[in-house]
């Protein structure tokens, strides 16, 4: 009893030890998910959908009318005039006058309605905008990432092939003492040893800066970084041609789709300059009263002083310095600087999803050749080791034949992970980067 004890506490600890290795490693939708928590640049974008929303809800605010109300108080010593008689004085006085003011536009060349109606065409671009940042930044993520994993298996295959290396290089240590070896293949074995330890921290050093940059933009110390999961490194890609993907990307992409609320922003932006050509119409309204310490009570003064008020105000432009005419010409030069770069991104996207799709093919068929060209090597290696091992070679068929192979491999687990980030590129431009 008391041995199925043991194993059982065995055993959990063990499954306990096994669920916080899985907690601890993210995977690369949390990674995702953690720099659009915690990403700052990301954060900034927020804040602009914010201040568009904000500026939409004030253009709509404007139609509403301002209402101000005014308190003063006075105190005067020696000749002044008495406000409620308007008589002179000799003597101190302390005297008030309480408003009460309206203002309500009327017309002024639809200003509000095309100034409205280019806060919210401003508002869906940000929005647009802000969901393309998105994108990017989840492909940011992506590209970190893969990098962190291709270093991790380089520095695992560096590590192989330092071992195969430092094998042969004791037991030619042996031969050597015992003079059974040719002294040029010895130190011939020491000098390749010495070259893949410097690799090693090459290697090293690449997943630290890889790591880094993950880190940087999950807005987390690099220290505190965890481990990663692994990912399939040959899934299933959709294949399409560069026109596909093109026009995919022209329907998907947010940044593009921004670019036709942008041209109808400037769109208003034009109609709301030439409205300072027309004359502009306000109603106005408003009530006051004014006291005096010399002149009675407060509640009588309030009542006899009282003024009220309703006009109508008409303002027409005549001249103002062609000032109108430089702001209407400027916006209409905004409006076409918006159409050129919608074509200057229609552009881009044509040439990158075109280069998009090339490289994934390519890249799928240098894995074939490197996969084809692993076996060949492979198999050379293993007849070189044989040879060498049984005095029938040198170092330098040896060392030639296991460069070779340790560079096929080593490409091999790059271009995997190339090939991978070809497919999340492609899915980018497809609008299908589900993570």
């Amino acid at each position: 009893m008391k041995k199925i004890s043991t194993v059982l506490i065995i055993f959990v600890c063990c499954l306990v030890c096994t669920v916080k290795g899985q907690v601890s490693d993210l995977s690369l939708t949390d990674c995702i998910a953690l720099a659009i928590k915690n990403n700052p640049t990301l954060k900034q974008g927020e804040l602009q959908v914010s201040r568009a929303d904000l500026y939409y809800k004030q253009a709509k605010y404007n139609r509403l009318p301002n209402l101000n109300g005014n308190i003063s108080h006075d105190l005067t010593q020696g000749r002044s005039i008495d406000p409620t008689t308007n008589q002179y004085i000799d003597k101190s006085n302390s005297s008030g006058r309480q408003s009460l003011n309206l203002s309500l536009p009327i017309f002024n060349g639809f200003a509000i309605l095309h100034d409205i109606r280019m806060r919210s065409n401003a508002k869906d671009a940000g929005k647009l905008e802000f969901e393309g940042q998105l994108n990017e930044l989840k492909l940011n993520v992506i590209e970190a990432y893969i990098k962190v994993l291709t270093a991790q298996d380089m520095l695992k295959q560096t590590e192989g092939q330092l071992t195969v290396t430092k094998e042969q290089l004791q037991r030619s240590e042996i031969m050597h003492r015992e003079g059974n070896i040719n002294p040029g293949d010895f130190y011939d074995l020491k000098g390749q040893y010495s070259a893949e330890l410097n690799i090693l921290e090459q290697t090293k050093q690449s997943l630290n800066n890889a790591r880094v940059s993950l880190a940087a933009l999950l807005n987390i110390a690099p220290e505190e970084l965890p481990g990663l999961r692994v990912v399939d490194t040959a899934p299933k890609a959709q294949t399409q041609s560069a026109k596909e993907l093109f026009e995919k990307s022209l329907f998907n992409m947010p940044n593009y789709k921004a670019m036709d609320w942008r041209i109808k922003e400037m769109e208003e932006s034009v109609k709301l300059a030439k409205a300072d050509y027309f004359p502009s119409l306000s109603l106005s309204g408003g009530m006051s009263t004014n006291y005096s310490r010399e002149g009675g009570s407060f509640s009588s003064q309030y009542k006899n002083n009282l003024y009220k008020g309703i006009g109508l105000n008409l303002s027409i432009p005549i001249f103002n310095k062609f000032q109108t005419r430089t702001q209407v010409r400027l916006a209409e030069v905004n409006l076409a600087s918006a159409e050129l770069d919608r074509e200057i991104l229609k552009n881009e996207l044509r040439s990158k999803t075109a280069q998009a799709v090339f490289d994934l093919a390519i890249t799928q068929e240098n894995l074939q050749n490197l996969r084809e060209q692993e076996l060949n090597y492979t198999e050379a290696f293993r007849i070189s080791t044989v040879h060498f091992e049984a005095g029938n070679s040198n170092s330098v068929l040896f060392l030639t034949a296991k460069n070779k192979l340790d560079a096929v491999k080593s490409q091999l687990i790059i271009k995997e992970y190339e090939w991978l980030m070809q497919k999340y590129i492609n899915d980018y431009y497809a609008g299908s980067l589900d993570l």
